[in-house]
């Protein structure tokens, strides 16, 4: 089964190139030539399009799963043993371009920075590491120096806990912001939450100091 006709984010069908290895028109951009069969290059469809779903922010995962694991099914190296070395490095490149796709949209970070790109909206400037939003540099702030006076495991495990509050919330905001079409608002939520996220990684990191101390001495 071919991989669904690829759509433009208007809704009108997207025009394909021809397939390489018959030249019929329409072939390249799906899996495989609904002519002769041949697996054709990834093309540059997004990857929304790529996996057959509406860009958007919200996702069915389990749609998701279904559709990427049904795709790769169809990609799998034991259908290319007998193909031409050009058919086998072409499945190779879908699966990657598939891979890559799949792991992009299942991470709602990740899932916003790209949707956020997609628009024209880059998340931070150029080799910008600083938080200019200055009530999200104020919370950081009051954060860190949380995380930096927890002088035992309750109060890291409380701040643990406030984090992940703190990430659902901004994911709700983020869905609402996506859905209004308010890419000032997704953007600002979408900053949160790296942060967030960066945050709850060093309360994970902080966690297991003490265990590593104690078994070095």
């Amino acid at each position: 089964m071919n991989q669904a006709t690829p759509h433009s984010a208007s809704g009108r069908v997207a025009a394909l190139p021809p397939c390489w290895s018959c030249r019929a028109g329409g072939g390249g951009g799906e899996l495989f030539c609904a002519a002769c069969g041949a697996v054709q290059a990834p093309g540059s469809a997004d990857h929304f399009d790529r996996l057959g779903l509406p860009r958007r922010f919200a996702v069915d995962l389990a749609e998701l799963d279904r559709r990427y694991f049904a795709l790769q099914r169809q990609l799998h190296p034991d259908r290319f043993v007998r193909r031409s070395p050009r058919e086998r490095a072409l499945s190779q490149s879908q699966a990657a371009s598939l891979n890559d796709a799949y792991e992009t949209l299942r991470d709602p970070l990740s899932r916003a920075v790209y949707l956020l790109r997609l628009q024209g909206v880059e998340l931070e400037p150029p080799g910008g590491q600083t938080i200019s939003d200055p009530d999200l540099l104020m919370e950081a702030m009051e954060m860190r120096e949380a995380l930096a006076e927890a002088g035992d495991a309750a109060a890291v495990a409380a701040l643990a806990r406030r984090i992940e509050t703190e990430r659902a919330a901004a994911l709700a905001t983020l869905g609402t912001a996506f859905a209004a079409g308010s890419r000032d608002e997704a953007r600002k939520a979408t900053l949160r939450l790296k942060y967030l996220g960066k945050l709850a990684e060093d309360i994970r990191a902080r966690r297991t100091v003490p265990a590593a101390t104690k078994a070095v001495s």
